[in-house]
């Protein structure tokens, strides 16, 4: 976290976005970003840096339930996921223009792997329909999920809308960690 600070970034997940980015090339200039489940903001921070909305007039929206300080160059919206008010918004603005749609959600932790598990998969789950309506033909989604029974039912179905489906642990991520990014790209609308 020392070091995420001394280089400015909020939170030390900016360091899985870099390291996806790095083998996928997701985030270029141009490109309209929807992040969910922003905050603190290290993942708007990344793609801002490499979108460059004030610069290409690009689009970054970052959601959250909670309240999150401004980052130059993205428009912040505060919401809940899972209601349908927060939805309509986010189509509103993102004009369904998004290439691509970031989650780094994860449920609150109870101690409770499987319990952990299944909260967080139904934030992924509720991520890749919110991606369903926003992305353009061709974008792509990265959602966070824990490793455990439901997670090959997310890769599964995910397989049905892009073209191409990975999954992928960042070394920033910790080793004893059970989180792993599902990578979607060449979005097929439904």
């Amino acid at each position: 976290m020392r070091r995420a600070h001394k280089e400015g970034y909020r939170s030390r997940a900016a360091y899985k976005l870099q390291q996806i980015n790095d083998k996928f090339y997701l985030l270029k200039p141009g490109k309209n970003i929807v992040d969910l489940g922003a905050a603190p903001g290290g993942w708007t921070q990344v793609a801002t840096e490499k979108v460059l909305p004030g610069q290409t007039g690009c689009t970054v929206i970052s959601l959250d339930i909670t309240e999150m300080s401004p980052i130059t160059g993205a428009l912040i919206l505060e919401g809940d996921l899972f209601d349908q008010k927060t939805i309509k918004k986010l189509i509103h603005k993102s004009q369904n223009k998004i290439d691509v749609v970031l989650c780094d959600m994860a449920a609150p932790s109870t101690g409770h792997s499987q319990t952990d598990h299944l909260r967080t998969m139904a934030l992924a789950e509720a991520a890749l329909e919110v991606s369903f309506e926003v992305l353009s033909e061709g974008g792509a989604f990265v959602v966070k999920v824990l490793q455990g029974s439901d997670e090959p039912e997310l890769f599964k179905k995910m397989n049905k809308y892009f073209g191409n489906v990975k999954r992928f642990k960042p070394a920033a991520s910790r080793s004893d960690s059970t989180e792993l990014y599902i990578i979607g790209q060449n979005f097929k609308k439904k």
